[in-house]
């Protein structure tokens, strides 16, 4: 509103007389609002109204100089632009700090092993902070998700009036200016009509939500006594109330589960957009609670998340012994002898396969099989072949960009400092 008085004066659609009257009105009203005095009557039906009655309380006559060449529709949805840009960057704020906590689990965790997991099965080892990196990933992407969306809704409603522009000569460019737009919106019919941007950041939360669930699922996982990977802090988990030897990762569940609340809000408006003709309709004020119980889930949900990460214990020893499950280095044999014995690799593949088969009918670890047991598969084969199979070995070879090699995942924390614009 004093963005569009400034305009109307400089103008010179008002005057500086009217113009200054209002200011100071604004002024009075924005103090009664933040002591918490502002009196909301049911008589009018909106902010909008309940502001400019007691505008008129305050200054008289000139408060109905104010909405010159404007409109509710695009009032309304230059609030809704400001509010989204503003709590973008809140949530980018979390999201970094969130990063940066995994990011100092990943050099904390260089040297600690897991098993990796396809189809959750054990599949080949990996380094701990190499499976983290991939939610850092992940937060990075989300990052530029909003960023995205703050860049598109960078456009400024203010002067699109109700739905067709306005007769008066308004300075658009100048609103657009003070309050922090890149640039006026360019149709006045889209512009009241448009919730793209609404769309874009339920989206956008959507997913980050969805990481969210998928990390707090791991860490139920990896809290359970089976698994033994991490301890979470009493202050993420609770006693049951009847079993005095559980602790629940009530946190992480709940983050789990408040994900349905992210989606649900993206595809119910979606559903209200899709059959909605132009321009404004009063369908349209259905966004807003999409939007507001989005953001405040979303941002509650990476508090905990953080929180939980910071006080979380890793047990490395668990999880080394957790590799010695299941030929996980097989591949990293058949890799070997097909670097050694010249061989195609689906050849190699093959020939491990029948190791793995004898080893398992012999009750052995592969590295155990004799030379005799090897050369009855292919009489190449050498004890020197199953040097490939130890875990230092298997994690250490894997340098190819963006693999677990420890000397990889270096490059790419230091790459998603950077990202995050954390201090490295």
């Amino acid at each position: 509103s004093r963005a569009h008085c400034d305009m109307l004066m400089r103008q010179k659609i008002i005057s500086k007389k009217v113009g200054q009257a209002i200011l100071q009105g604004l002024g009075q009203i924005e103090k009664e609002m933040d002591q918490g005095l502002f009196v909301f009557k049911e008589e009018y039906e909106d902010i909008h109204m309940n502001v400019e009655a007691r505008l008129y309380e305050l200054i008289g006559d000139n408060a109905g100089y104010l909405h010159t060449a404007r409109s509710r529709n695009d009032q309304v949805v230059t609030d809704f632009k400001l509010w989204i840009r503003d709590h973008i960057n809140l949530l980018n704020n979390q999201i970094k700090k969130l990063g940066i906590t995994l990011l100092n689990h990943c050099e904390n965790n260089l040297y600690t092993w897991i098993p990796g997991y396809t189809h959750f099965q054990p599949a080949q080892p990996i380094s701990f902070a190499h499976h983290l990196m991939a939610y850092v990933e992940m937060l990075i992407r989300d990052q530029s998700r909003f960023i995205d969306c703050q860049q598109r809704l960078n456009e400024c409603p203010l002067g699109a009036a109700a739905l067709a522009g306005t007769s008066f000569p308004i300075d658009r460019y100048y609103t657009a200016r003070v309050l922090g737009f890149q640039k006026p919106t360019a149709n006045s019919i889209d512009t009241v009509s448009d919730r793209d941007f609404v769309l874009d950041f339920l989206a956008s939360a959507s997913i980050l939500a969805m990481h969210l669930s998928r990390l707090a699922e791991e860490i139920v996982l990896w809290s359970t006594p089976q698994f033994g990977f991490i301890t979470l802090s009493d202050s993420f988990s609770t006693g049951s109330s009847i079993m005095p030897q559980k602790r629940n990762p009530d946190a992480a569940e709940l983050i789990r589960g408040k994900t349905s609340r992210s989606a649900t809000s993206f595809s119910s408006l979606i559903m209200l957009m899709k059959a909605l003709p132009l321009a404004y309709a009063k369908d349209l004020q259905e966004d807003k609670h999409y939007v507001f119980e989005t953001y405040d889930t979303l941002n509650l949900c990476l508090m905990a998340m953080i929180g939980m990460l910071e006080s979380m214990t890793v047990n490395k020893s668990a999880m080394g012994k957790a590799t010695d499950i299941g030929f996980i280095t097989a591949t990293d044999l058949a890799d070997k002898i097909t670097q050694n014995l010249k061989l195609p690799f689906r050849q190699s593949y093959h020939l491990v396969g029948q190791l793995v088969k004898l080893a398992k009918s012999k009750k052995k670890k592969l590295q155990n099989l004799s030379l005799k047991e090897l050369k009855s598969v292919h009489a190449a084969l050498t004890k020197k072949d199953l040097d490939a199979l130890t875990i230092d070995y298997s994690i250490n070879s894997r340098q190819s960009y963006g693999g677990t090699a420890p000397i990889c995942i270096k490059k790419s924390i230091n790459e998603a400092y950077k990202k995050f614009n954390g201090k490295k």
